[in-house]
């Protein structure tokens, strides 16, 4: 059967091939002499329309087209982790020595380096059964994360030749397995999988642990769980790319695969630069070593802008049916929807609100829906977690994207501008923000951290909701005519806000917060809030209160008292009931 046929129309990254062909929807194909990567999205009796995930200059019609018999895939294997790839899983340092510094069109480099020998321990021998998704193979990927080569999802049977253990490239066959229809299939340490398609699990697991993340605002305000989705929303210049940032270095999960989609040139630079010299605090040893770097920036080609969320999601559900918790950092899903729109405008599809396409919402939920703690094939339980970055223009929350992002992720942390101007970093608005996760997650505060967490945690939010509508009042008649326990709220909120809401990424003792430290924290405030509030009933003015200067000395114990010393924060709160017993 001829599986190749002739370009009739190009349109951008869209082409047409006319005429009936035996291809199908979401078919991989190479199109024109340099084959460049594409996939079938249309199938019309007269016209079948593919979109090309690179660069279409230079392309002409009557060029070839050819299939493939298979969906667009990644290779899923050994040497993954602290590689650097383009949105359709292209090393991008492989592709830089080939072809210098500027990307060529259509370069076949594979997307793992099939001559690297890896020393494996094969787990399985001849004569055992094996089922989709169990673990035959070992390795070390890096020196702290080990790889395990899993059974492929659609193979099961009797194993007929298993190879010793010993040095193995990705793609030799290792296993022969008779399959239950008779079949021999060579099973290798690696295995590809379309993008679009799930990884199969055999059971989606009750979330029950948070994925910590060492900000204060999130661990103990607005937490995120092990397979959970959050979203970042926030307009230019509100730190959107360091709070992920510092997800991916402090975030309680094992692998973490950071996606810059869309993202101007300089930011990925400066990311990449980052990530190679940052040394990961878990380990002592440099971060790359358990993190995959996906880089699609705003000038690459606008298909492969909408791929590269994909890939990267793959990824990381690989590393979880392995029993690793992942972390997925998207920066930013706009631009994937930006894709999207300009692919469906050239479609001529009926545009939805803001030109958007009407299956936005679907496909953002698609996406998010791959997020969960899960029980894999092989019987571990791990999660996949995704955060994604969102742009609204202007800041405005209300555009599609950012709404329909809500709607499917249960964590929203809402970037505001005027903390930005203010140098509050993060600036996650402590109003606008929330997580549907703390029922779940309040059995796990209470055991790990302290029975009253969630109650301290409660009682520092409604202060923070009482100076919001007190400042409604300042704004028009001043401080001075409140009475002194509306004063005591606003400098409490004020200690809040800065003494724990706040946080120094460059400071090396603020820069990670464990759970242990915030609950003190918020013990040493809630107990000045207590006894001021005590005087203040007891008519002592709060200018006296002040003067005592407890509030300004828990605004300094974020820096001053580091993550080994936490206990020195109950003599903060002796130091509080002294003076306090004292003011008269």
């Amino acid at each position: 059967m001829d599986n190749s046929y002739e370009i009739y129309s190009i349109n951008g990254p869209v082409i047409g091939v006319k005429g009936r062909t035996d291809l199908q929807m979401s078919e991989m194909v190479y199109v024109g002499g340099n084959n460049l990567v594409g996939e079938v999205i249309r199938i019309d009796p007269e016209l079948t329309v593919i979109q090309v995930y690179e660069e279409t200059t230079g392309l002409s019609a009557g060029e070839k087209v050819i299939g493939t018999g298979h969906s667009m895939a990644v290779t899923l294997g050994p040497g993954l982790l602290g590689n650097i790839y383009d949105g359709i899983q292209k090393p991008l340092a492989a592709i830089a020595s080939k072809s210098g510094a500027f990307l060529t069109k259509g370069v076949d480099t594979p997307s793992i380096d099939e001559e690297k020998l890896w020393d494996e321990k094969i787990l399985v021998k001849k004569g055992d059964k094996v089922f989709p998704g169990e673990i035959f193979a070992e390795c070390d990927e890096t020196p702290v994360i080990k790889h395990r080569s899993m059974i492929p999802p659609d193979i099961s049977g009797e194993v007929v030749d298993a190879k010793p253990d010993g040095k193995y490239n990705a793609v030799e066959p290792v296993l022969k397995v008779r399959t239950d229809d008779g079949a021999i299939k060579e099973i290798s340490l690696s295995q590809k999988w379309p993008i679009k398609t799930p990884r199969p699990v055999k059971a989606r697991l009750p979330i029950t642990e948070p994925l910590l993340t060492g900000y204060r605002v999130i661990d103990t305000m607005f937490p995120i769980a092990k397979g959970g989705a959050a979203a970042i929303p926030g307009g230019f210049g509100t730190g959107k790319t360091v709070v992920q940032h510092q997800l991916a270095k402090y975030a309680d999960a094992d692998i973490i695969v950071y996606v810059g989609c869309g993202e101007r040139g300089n930011e990925m630079t400066q990311a990449l630069q980052e990530f190679s010299e940052l040394k990961d605090p878990r380990t002592g040893r440099p971060l790359l070593e358990r993190t995959i770097l996906i880089a699609n920036t705003s000038n690459m080609p606008v298909a492969a802008r909408e791929a590269s969320i994909y890939t990267a999601v793959t990824l990381a559900e690989y590393y979880r049916d392995m029993g690793y918790n992942a972390a997925m950092m998207a920066d930013s899903t706009s631009r994937w929807a930006e894709a999207l729109r300009e692919i469906s405008g050239r479609l001529e599809e009926m545009p939805a609100d803001e030109g958007y396409p009407a299956y936005l919402p679907s496909r953002l939920s698609a996406f998010y829906e791959r997020a969960g703690y899960f029980e894999s094939l092989s019987g571990k339980k791990s999660s996949v977690s995704i955060i994604g970055a969102v742009s609204p223009q202007g800041a405005d929350f209300s555009e599609p994207v950012t709404q329909n992002t809500k709607r499917f992720t249960r964590t929203f942390w809402a970037l505001d501008k005027s903390l930005a101007y203010a140098r509050h970093y993060p600036t996650i608005n402590w109003t606008d923000s929330y997580s549907e996760y703390l029922a779940e997650l309040t059995p796990w505060y209470g055991k790990n951290a302290a029975e009253d967490f969630i109650k301290c945690r409660s009682e520092i939010a409604a202060i923070l909701a009482d100076e919001s509508k007190l400042n409604e009042i300042v704004k028009l008649m001043g401080s001075d005519v409140l009475p002194d326990d509306q004063k005591l709220t606003l400098e409490t909120a004020r200690v809040i806000r800065l003494g724990f809401l706040q946080q120094d990424a460059l400071d090396p003792v603020d820069t990670y917060c464990p759970v242990k430290k915030s609950y003190k924290m918020m013990k040493a405030i809630l107990n000045l809030n207590y006894l001021a509030s005590e005087k203040v009933k007891q008519h002592i003015p709060m200018s006296r209160i002040k003067a005592t200067g407890c509030f300004d000395r828990l605004i300094k114990m974020k820096t001053e008292i580091a993550d080994s010393d936490v206990d020195k924060i109950d003599d903060i709160i002796s130091e509080q009931n002294e003076i306090f017993s004292s003011l008269k």
